[in-house]
């Protein structure tokens, strides 16, 4: 079963990186074996508050600080930053959302060397909370 993982692992990685440059324009779809990924930190409330500023200060001027993908970077951004108050946003998995916010792409920065994998679950926790704010 290892082996099979870690195959799919480095098949994975390579479409990755092959599509890169074609996917910047086309949907942004996470692979299957990493959107099933758990979320550890999933209801947990307790560090929304720390997550919110996070968001603001990392995610805000082009999602801005509501989520609507209207932050004040945004008109820059080609392709447009997603509105995570949006239907498709919030039907993304857990795990699709960390991989994004981990990997970045297009002028979306990279961020799993600049935030730990907690405060990254807790963005995806606070994202969760843009929906009721629509």
């Amino acid at each position: 079963m290892k082996k099979i993982t870690f195959l799919t692992l480095i098949v994975s990685g390579f479409i990755l990186v092959q599509n890169a440059k074609s996917q910047e324009k086309e949907p942004w779809i996470t692979l299957p074996v990493i959107a099933v990924r758990e979320n550890p930190f999933k209801g947990n409330v307790t560090f929304l508050k720390e997550s919110k500023a996070l968001y603001r200060s990392h995610c805000g001027s082009c999602h801005g600080n509501n989520g609507k993908g209207d932050g004040i970077a945004a008109y820059a951004c080609d392709p447009k930053p997603a509105d995570h108050t949006s239907d498709y946003v919030q039907s993304e998995t857990d795990g699709s959302l960390y991989f994004k916010i981990s990997e970045g792409r297009g002028p979306m920065p990279t961020f799993k060397a600049t935030l730990t994998e907690e405060q990254i679950w807790g963005l995806v926790n606070y994202i969760r909370t843009l929906k009721a704010k629509k």
